[in-house]
């Protein structure tokens, strides 16, 4: 299970798998990938830009033991989207296409890796025997747009990463059964 800061473990982690699998070609330096807007990207050649946080279709409804008389409420399950955008400081005859070698290398390795495990999972995950599913998401030119406005549209692609299970803090005192009374009526 996993604590209020699996949000930002799950982004690490994405970093981290990228900076393993796309430098030194086509990224020079891992520090140049990482987790940003792409408005204020800064250095990066690669941001990674977490956008939307939603509660997942699928719930857990079990309550998970901790001990003798304590049950622990079942954790929120949430699902990220990820807008991963491609920035190249090459000169302009040859940036856009060194943007999309960039971008595309990002989608073969997250193809690749589909579903993250152990050992490329950081932070809370590490400890756990969670997994991490990613599939690329079609978003409408609209709401792309909308995501910075007045900020011309650079070429992206979106993510959604799931499921996530934030615990519960929330915890129920029980007893044990002692004994029954079973009554057969004839």
């Amino acid at each position: 299970m996993s604590q209020y800061t699996v949000i930002a473990d799950v982004g690490n982690s994405i970093v981290e798998l990228l900076r393993e699998q796309m430098t030194p070609e086509p990224v020079q330096q891992p520090e140049y990938i990482g987790l940003s807007s792409p408005v204020d990207k800064g250095d990066l050649s690669l941001s990674i830009y977490l956008f939307r946080v939603q509660e997942a279709m699928q719930r857990r409804h079990d309550m998970i033991s901790r001990g003798a008389g304590v049950m622990q409420y079942p954790p929120m399950t949430i699902e990220l989207q990820y807008l991963i955008t491609a920035h190249s400081t090459a000169a302009l005859q040859s940036r856009a296409a060194d943007e999309q070698r960039i971008l595309g290398r990002a989608m073969q390795v997250l193809y690749d890796y589909s579903v993250i495990k152990a050992p490329h999972l950081l932070g809370t995950l590490a400890d756990s025997n969670e997994e991490l599913h990613l599939v690329m998401s079609q978003l409408p030119m609209d709401t792309l747009v909308a995501l910075f406005p007045n900020t011309p549209y650079k070429l992206s692609v979106c993510y959604t990463v799931g499921p996530v299970y934030i615990d519960s803090t929330r915890t129920k005192q029980t007893k044990r059964v002692l004994d029954r009374n079973i009554v057969i009526q004839g």
